[in-house]
């Protein structure tokens, strides 16, 4: 399937919270101002979008996800003015900037509710879902382990509000044509200011009140709505809402092809838990023992609370190759903060907060983050063990050649300069090894748009293995190396059956090659 061009056909997200980036105030909070401080850093990786974690005015009990003012930034964080300059200057950079849009529920904090709760006939009352008991909705708790229903009691409002997140997030009733023109004030507030789209939370639960209204196309209208109101302010700016844990090539073969002008996003990890909860219980029996073997290491009974890198034992050739497997993906990767050098995580810390921690960009005071006290801080610094600020920090690895930051920009570099991956979806390849049996443990997938192909190969076992490409039609036996983990001999051609020549390739155990025909990787290489 061929996709419509656009700027995020091909980009690269770089996810962001901005209490946790870096502190430009030295207040112990990251801000706003030090974003944009640190926005020359984005682009010397290659970032071409950021993704803004909520910076809007919140107790910040769930990171910000508890709203309580949309139109309006925590003065912990900055001010409007600060986003309009953050705005102009990612503009002038070549970035584009995503922001949250949280619109499934608020915090209890928002005046909204308190409105709502003083009154049965309070105009805010059915902006929330109330009961006089609870009663059965099909909808389950998120946080299994902390909350024990979806109902609480509010004893100045005698009504039970309902709550899919936590009991100081009442649900929006978003059935009600109000709440629904009081997002579409939000969403059009925020790209007249010149956002470039949204991360919207909570898809699914906002559907399923929307079915509430309208059981029309299953609730997916009120999608198509948000589009419309995006799309009448800005055409080219994006909604991003999330879907997670599938197995990969099963993925592929079966995921419905995007609507005209959309793409699938990709990520390895991002600010919540990695939930496993669509896995059967054998395959997440499974994930959990290879990357989470501990209860510590586990959270709300289904899902991971690490890192990337820790998950992978910090293993710095493994932690490559997932990003070149990502990278490889079709649609535009997300980088979670901190991942391109490593960061660990903090099981200390409770439930999701273990994977949120300060950005680590020296082996200095607060790891550069802050000048504050290490006492005032948002969130401490990791400076234990062996993802300890000291041991992984961008400036230790900026200035090293092989270093994981410098390996991961140049997947990042080198993705840009391969516009296949966002104008197709990819061909998976067959390999055989030298055995003539299939090499399992090869990921190979094919680009091809007009006389234009890439084929990216990664091998996913710790063994070297020398496979060769059984592409139909057969790949071009003269392939060189666009980007690969090390220096290889090239791709040499053999003669398969029916006579048809095909490459053999060699990779490094976790290697990684991206590799194009000898005459079009000439033109086509990244600068």
């Amino acid at each position: 399937m061929t996709i419509s061009p656009s700027w995020y056909g091909n980009a690269v997200i770089y996810q962001v919270d901005p209490r946790l980036f870096y502190d430009a105030d030295g207040d112990g909070w990251g801000d706003l101002p030090g974003v944009i401080e640190r926005l020359p850093y984005l682009r010397g990786l290659g970032t071409t979008a950021v993704w803004l974690l909520p910076f809007y005015v919140s107790p910040f009990r769930d990171g910000g996800y508890d709203v309580v003012d949309h139109l309006a930034v925590d003065p912990r964080l900055g001010d409007l003015a600060d986003v309009a300059r953050l705005l102009e200057t990612a503009d002038d950079m070549g970035i584009h900037v995503i922001v949250e849009l949280v619109c499934q529920h608020t915090s209890d904090q928002h005046r909204w509710f308190q409105d709502a709760r003083s009154s049965r006939t309070s105009r805010y009352r059915d902006y929330y879902v109330w009961s006089d008991e609870p009663v059965k909705t099909g909808v389950e708790p998120m946080f299994p382990e902390v909350e024990d229903d979806v109902w609480t009691w509010d004893s100045e409002a005698q009504q039970f509000y309902r709550h899919t997140f936590y009991s100081f997030e009442p649900d929006l009733a978003l059935d009600n044509p109000r709440v629904r023109d009081e997002l579409e004030r939000i969403m059009t507030f925020w790209l007249r200011l010149g956002v470039s789209g949204f991360r919207v939370d909570a898809v699914p639960y906002m559907v399923e009140r929307a079915r509430q209204a309208d059981p029309a196309e299953d609730g997916q209208w009120l999608v198509r709505q948000m589009r419309d109101v995006v799309t009448r302010q800005n055409a080219g700016a994006v909604l991003l809402g999330e879907a997670d844990v599938e197995p990969l090539l099963w993925a592929l073969d079966q995921q419905p092809d995007p609507p005209r002008h959309g793409q699938y996003a990709q990520w390895l990890r991002n600010n919540d838990e990695l939930d496993l909860e669509r896995l059967s219980d054998a395959e997440r029996a499974e994930v959990l023992e290879a990357f989470a073997p501990q209860r510590r290491m586990q959270v709300y009974g289904r899902g991971i609370r690490r890192r990337l890198a820790p998950m992978l034992d910090g293993d710095a050739r493994r932690i490559a190759l997932a990003h070149a497997v990502l990278f490889s993906l079709p649609g535009p990767p997300i980088l979670r903060y901190g991942d391109e050098i490593g960061m660990g995580d903090d099981l200390a810390r409770s439930e999701r907060e273990a994977v949120r921690t300060p950005m680590q960009w020296t082996d200095g005071r607060n790891a550069g983050f802050s000048q504050a006290d290490p006492d005032d801080l948002v969130a401490p610094v990791i400076s234990h063990g062996p993802y300890a600020y000291t041991r992984v920090n961008v400036a230790d690895q900026a200035v090293h050649g092989g270093s994981l930051h410098n390996r991961v920009g140049a997947l990042i570099r080198a993705r840009l300069g391969l516009p296949e991956t966002g104008l197709v979806r990819p061909e998976p390849v067959e390999v055989t090894g030298a055995d003539g049996r299939p090499a399992t443990s090869v990921l190979a997938l094919r680009y091809a748009h007009g006389s234009s192909c890439v084929v990216m190969l990664a091998n996913l076992a710790d063994a070297d293995v020398e496979v060769t490409l059984d592409a139909d039609p057969p790949v071009d036996a003269a392939l060189v190396d666009v980007l690969a983990d090390q220096a290889y001999d090239r791709a040499k051609p053999v003669r398969g059956g029916g006579g048809a020549v095909r490459p053999r390739v060699r990779l490094a155990g976790y290697g990684y090659r991206w590799l194009r025909p000898r005459d079009r990787a000439v033109h086509d290489a990244p600068g």
